[in-house]
């Protein structure tokens, strides 16, 4: 399993997978909007140009009339600008620049515009405004920002007691978890193993999804492990689940390996079989049962410690009421 695999893996619960869709999609959305293809405007009217342009509207107003002294076409270029000609001929009055500042005065008094004394905090509000790409940006981030929180509140929250004041499903297997002993592996003659974990499936968990990280005792990152719901039997709510997937990456190989824990139904079912032989290489699920996965300087092994099937209306032993598996890495050795 390779890069695309790994993605997979870590954006496979759908509220995650839905915010990178969010932003990508906008971040390609502005991207196309404002460089590949953007919208022009042609003969627009001068009250939707831009602050700036029409500030220079104004001013080539002003030098026409005071050079042609033309009322009438001064009064339709006055009116072209709508709402906003007042307040941009405010803007020239208090910076004319080169322009005659009682040429401005005079055509203020012609079109009957009474010029407002600027303040600091009017100076400040003139120009302080945002550009229209700077607003959609601080949206999209603020959506972000707003997302991100959402998913990591969601998160946080996932393992809450349910309406009724029972255990949620999480809960009921997190308890399960750190009730389980894990094997010392020392009493077998073995290594201690650099990494040990135990987790578990409750029926109802339908986001069930577990990873670890793998580091050496300096500190230094080496990999990931970690387990969730490779498929499902049946319909409904909660999920059935059918086959477990276990994953091992490791940063010193281009491939992560993977095997499918498949209930007995679904591995003796030829059409769920066909499904999963993508996902990597399947086992059959039991109890006590231990499967070993390799890398190129890592190896893992699971062992099933407590396995129980449901009881509902779907064919004998097809899917988990619930699973404990523990997990332990140790380093590649060779031989």
């Amino acid at each position: 399993m390779d890069l695309i695999t790994m993605l997979r893996k870590k954006f496979q619960n759908p509220i995650l997978a839905a915010i990178v869709a969010l932003v990508l999609g906008f971040g390609l959305g502005l991207f196309w909007g404002y460089q590949v293809d953007p919208v022009i405007w042609y003969d627009t009217a001068p009250e939707l140009l831009s602050e700036g342009h029409q500030v220079e509207y104004l001013r080539m107003t002003i030098d026409s009339f005071t050079a042609n002294s033309d009322t009438a076409l001064a009064m339709q270029r006055w009116e072209n600008l709508g709402p906003k000609a007042q307040e941009r001929l405010a803007q020239i009055s208090n910076a004319p620049g080169a322009q005659n500042k009682a040429a401005i005065d005079a055509f203020g008094m012609l079109m009957g515009a009474a010029l407002p004394v600027t303040t600091p905090e009017s100076e400040a509000t003139e120009s302080g405004g945002l550009s229209p790409t700077l607003q959609y940006l601080f949206i999209g981030l603020g959506l972000l920002v707003v997302a991100v929180v959402g998913f990591f509140a969601y998160k946080l929250l996932r393992p809450t007691v349910s309406p009724g004041g029972e255990e949620t499903p999480a809960q009921q297997a997190a308890k399960i978890a750190q009730s389980t002993e894990q094997t010392d592996y020392s009493d077998m003659g073995l290594a201690t193993p650099i990494t040990q974990s135990m987790t578990s499936y409750v029926g109802g968990d339908d986001l069930y999804d577990e990873s670890f990280s793998i580091e050496s005792q300096a500190g230094e990152f080496m990999g990931e492990y970690g387990v969730g719901i490779s498929d499902t039997i049946g319909v409904g709510d909660p999920k059935k689940v059918t086959a477990l997937e276990i994953w091992l990456f490791d940063k010193n190989d281009i491939k992560t390996a993977t095997k499918v824990l498949m209930s007995e139904h679904a591995y003796n079912d030829p059409t769920i079989r066909q499904r999963l032989e993508a996902k990597g290489e399947l086992v059959v699920i039991g109890a006590q049962k231990q499967i070993k996965l390799e890398t190129e300087t890592l190896q893992l092994l699971v062992t099933v410690a407590d396995l129980e099937y449901g009881s509902a209306q779907l064919p004998p032993s097809s899917y988990f009421d619930r699973a404990t598996l523990e997990l332990a890495i140790w380093p590649k050795t060779d031989g």
